[in-house]
């Protein structure tokens, strides 16, 4: 039999961080086997370190156990119990021992590492490959522990137990790289397109005896760290007295699509087995002092903000227009608050990318300046972001192309500007289109959203988010379709169909027709309940329509025909005119509607799908 014996469990083992049993001095047993209890320490450097042993329970395990010479003992079985991190020795006699574990944690042979049979301490056991390309993907672990056996009289008979001056405690054999930045803005860190470092000409240790000494060196290849995937890698320890030198390369980009690429030197001057070596670079950046906010999707993430007329979102929160409302024609609302914040707050179904804000503030310059770009503004998203403009001095880039220094502005005079949105999104175009804006906001008249049948009042119901999403739908399409030009062909090509509230021989003007529909407004729009017969509701100020008109209205059109039939009544026309129950309601503007919808600012039901919504009525 070999003087090794070797282990290999056969089930697949997960790590629980847990506090080990107390080891205790003796360990009786009834058999003549001797049992041990395995356990690690963390990295002896971490900032989290806790004294706490945890159970060390490993994918592979292998063990030796010598004499007092150093060789390898014969005839000695092990059991490796990777549930309870154990390990049973059976075949020992009395005398003084030493047991040698490696311990391993994932996968060696995605290492490319060899493991091989020992005759005595001071040969190599493990060995890592020499050519290093890339980091380690598994974790080692090693313990060398000092035992001795001797045998006993009880009343059972003769027995083995183990006495040893140490618990046996596990530690890596290999260290970990952790990199970490420090940067001056964090629109920089947000901005990052490639992270890697290069590991110059470093040299490791390729191996470990059977006693724990450290051997080999590998052959100083250049190795190259992607950033972007992690930023902690393991390695063996380095070549004692020769430090790790490396190369950190960072590409950003900004907000005017330009990429930036800065270098920076480190030097690490050991990586010790079960440590933890630190590289942190301060970053030196050429937009350190920007003024301009720019949102990547990163930055969007951290900054983690709200959003409106969401499902969870409270009935007095979305009927109150002082905190829900808007112009179709301005359905992203700008502000900067007392704070000194940014605030955007977006009325679309629709995201909208690639946009630039400027702003012009009278006390900094009478040109617009380049004040936050988005990579993309969520619908309905709820933003606020700090100005660097209310606190540093800062450089901001003008309308003319001008780099202007700014010092500390007063926030009232932040709160005094002008807004402007450039953006080359098709998008926003439509909804730039829309010149003639109508106010909305919602109400319940009486309706109780928080009852499963929205607590009818009369003719209405309670109004939920997934209704106030779609009437934002509808007057942004709405508010875009008065000013079509193919809207206006069409009410001049049937203009002896248009007759007001004196009937057919009323005629009405496409001039007026415009006019009325153009106008500004201001609506608070509920929901219908359909109970009582009534699918619509409009007159005035008030508007409403029952649930499957909200949801339909971008292909059917009787739910068209429903909300043209209500905007009749708004704009003053009674049930003679050809707005209600006429050409005009139900033939000409529910058709133009639905046949022109891809054409509209929101042309799908599919932003909101509304209709598999759970919590619709």
């Amino acid at each position: 039999m070999n003087k090794f014996t070797y282990v290999l469990f056969s089930c697949i083992v997960f790590l629980t961080a847990c506090q080990s049993d107390p080891w205790e001095a003796s360990i009786p047993t009834k058999r003549e086997g001797i049992v041990f209890k395995l356990q690690y320490q963390d990295y002896e450097n971490a900032t989290t370190r806790s004294d706490m042993r945890l159970e060390a329970k490993y994918d592979r395990l292998e063990f030796c156990v010598v004499g007092e010479s150093g060789s390898a003992v014969k005839g000695i079985k092990g059991y490796y119990d990777s549930i309870n991190a154990k390990i049973e020795l059976e075949g020992l006699r009395e005398g003084d021992y030493r047991l040698l574990i490696l311990g391993i944690r994932g996968d060696e042979t995605a290492d490319g590492v060899t493991i091989q049979p020992i005759q005595h301490l001071d040969d190599e056991w493990l060995q890592f490959p020499s050519e290093f390309q890339k980091p380690l993907e598994a974790e080692y672990f090693y313990s060398q522990t000092p035992f001795s056996v001797l045998r006993r009289a009880t009343s059972w008979g003769d027995e083995l137990y183990v006495t040893t001056a140490e618990e046996v405690v596990q530690k890596r054999i290999i260290g970990r790289i952790d990199f970490s930045f420090l940067f001056n803005n964090p629109y920089v860190e947000t901005a990052l397109l490639t992270q890697k470092v290069t590991l110059q000409s470093p040299r490791f240790t390729t191996g470990i005896t059977g006693g724990g000494v450290f051997t080999g060196s590998s052959d100083g290849s250049d190795c190259t760290l992607d950033l972007n995937a992690q930023t902690v890698y393991l390695f063996p320890p380095t070549i004692e007295g020769e430090p790790l030198c490396g190369e950190i390369e960072l590409t950003t980009r900004n907000y005017r699509g330009h990429t930036i690429r800065r270098t920076y030197d480190f030097t690490l001057q050991e990586l010790r087995p079960n440590h933890i070596g630190r590289v942190t670079t301060p970053v030196e950046h050429p937009d350190d002092l920007s003024a301009t906010l720019f949102l990547t999707e990163q930055a969007l993430q951290k900054a983690n903000p709200s959003y409106i007329l969401q499902d969870d979102e409270h009935h007095t929160v979305y009927t109150n227009a002082e905190l829900r409302s808007f112009n179709t024609s301005k359905p992203l609302q700008l502000a900067i608050t007392d704070q000194g914040q940014l605030h955007a707050r977006f009325y679309s179904p629709r995201d909208l990318n690639g946009v630039l804000i400027q702003a012009r503030i009278p006390s900094i310059s009478s040109e617009f300046l380049d004040l936050a770009y988005f990579d993309r503004i969520p619908g309905f998203v709820d933003f606020y972001g700090d100005l660097p403009l209310a606190s540093r001095r800062s450089f901001c880039r003008t309308e003319s192309g001008r780099i202007v220094e700014i010092t500390p502005t007063a926030i009232s005079d932040l709160m005094e500007a002008e807004f402007r949105v450039l953006s080359d999104d098709p998008f926003w175009a439509k909804l730039e289109a829309i010149e003639h804006g109508w106010a909305i906001g919602f109400s319940l008249y009486g309706g109780d959203p928080e009852l499963p049948d929205g607590g009818p009042a009369g003719n209405w119901m309670g109004i939920r988010p997934v209704h106030c999403r779609e009437v934002v739908a509808l007057f942004l399409n709405f508010t875009y379709m008065i000013d079509m030009p193919e809207h206006e062909a069409i009410l001049r090509a049937n203009v002896d169909r248009l007759y007001g509230n004196g009937g057919v021989n009323d005629k009405v003007s496409v001039e007026v027709v415009l006019q009325q529909m153009r106008q500004p407004r201001t609506l608070k729009v509920g929901l219908v309940y359909p109970g009582n017969g009534v699918i619509g509701l409009g007159g005035g100020s008030v508007f409403g329509a029952y649930q499957q008109a909200w949801f339909q209205h971008y292909f059917n059109t009787y739910s068209c025909e429903i909300m043209f039939h209500e905007l009749g009544h708004v704009m003053g026309y009674n049930h003679s005119s050809s707005f209600t129950y006429g050409p005009w309601a139900q033939e000409l503007m529910n058709h133009f509607y639905v046949e022109h919808i891809g054409e509209m600012p929101i042309d799908s039901p599919h932003y909101l799908n509304s209709a598999q919504n759970p919590n619709k009525y």
